[in-house]
């Protein structure tokens, strides 16, 4: 769990910066990821990409703030929790980046 108001409130603000940079991330990756990765929608491979992105980051994120290791007190699934509490503001990033592409 984290407990530290302070650290939750700078985790929330790092998942914030990182949704507002995916739409300039997204324009300069290459065309049609979809083709390269066989997917079927590339709007559910970059969400998901990007979650998993975003997550690594988390992770860094908390270690270094925490200066702790990853097996006391980070929970992984508490981490996606937090990023999936911005499901919405994803995917409209997603969109965005996708739309000028």
């Amino acid at each position: 769990m984290i407990y530290d108001s302070s650290i939750r409130k700078s985790l929330d603000e790092y998942v914030k910066r990182r949704i507002r940079e995916i739409p300039s991330e997204i324009r300069q990756s290459p065309p049609n990821v979809r083709q390269i990765w066989k997917c079927h929608d590339e709007e559910d491979f970059l969400y998901g990409y990007y979650v998993g992105k975003i997550e690594e980051g988390t992770l860094h994120f908390l270690l270094k703030a925490t200066r702790a290791s990853a097996g006391g007190f980070v929970d992984t699934f508490e981490i996606r929790g937090i990023i999936e509490s911005y499901r919405e503001q994803l995917k409209t990033s997603i969109r965005a980046g996708l739309s000028v592409k």
